[in-house]
């Protein structure tokens, strides 16, 4: 597999405007994560740090919202949902972060001795203490909507101290639109190439290259 680099810039964070990336961000699309092409609905992710919080922000257009869950740690992979995961030290161990279009975290820390799901463990009883995510909807002229999620990840929360310029971490974005018409769709900034759709593949995994 290929694997692509994002280039992660420091930047300060307003909350005054959070949904707007710094400009020296260069945000990426997702493709469709079982074969690479271009998904039904768009989705865009920009990266930035700064020295307490990883910020990840999702720009996603919608025409049908499916969001039901409402807890913590509820299964928001099973309706519409961004996820982040990032393996800051090596690809046998990373964070799975996820939230919801109603603002719902869920967070997870995996055990992947062999990279793949059948033998990966997920522990739940992990809190990324701190992290917290805020949207937007916005309806387009022509009826569609614009999701933008902002999410910001502590450092400390991950056991990570702020990054230096030159680190580089594993990682991949990914999102699930649920669609009773149109189908699932799987999309992923660095495709599994897997049918059924499986996003726990870490050899697939981008590097975020901290500057």
């Amino acid at each position: 597999m290929t694997v692509e680099t994002l280039r992660v810039p420091r930047a300060g964070f307003d909350m005054e405007e959070p949904w707007v990336a710094p400009a020296a961000c260069e945000p990426v699309r997702l493709r469709r994560a079982t074969d690479g092409t271009t998904p039904r609905l768009t989705t865009s992710v920009a990266v930035w740090y700064d020295d307490e919080y990883l910020s990840v922000l999702f720009t996603a257009t919608d025409d049908l919202v499916h969001a039901t869950y409402t807890g913590h740690d509820d299964p928001l992979y099973e309706e519409d949902v961004v996820e982040i995961f990032l393996a800051p030290e090596t690809l046998v161990r990373y964070f799975e972060l996820e939230v919801n279009p109603l603002g719902v975290l869920f967070d997870a820390v995996i055990d992947s001795p062999a990279g793949d799901r059948a033998t990966m463990r997920a522990d739940r009883a992990w809190t990324c203490e701190g992290m917290f995510a805020v949207l937007r909807n916005v309806i387009e002229s022509d009826g569609t909507m614009t999701i933008d999620t902002l999410v910001r990840i502590p450092f400390a929360a991950l056991g990570r101290s702020t990054p230096h310029a030159g680190e580089t971490w594993r990682a991949n974005f990914f999102r699930i639109d649920r669609h009773p018409r149109a189908g699932d769709e799987y999309a992923a900034w660095q495709p599994t190439m897997k049918i059924p759709a499986d996003f726990h593949v870490p050899a697939a995994f981008g590097k975020l290259q901290f500057r």
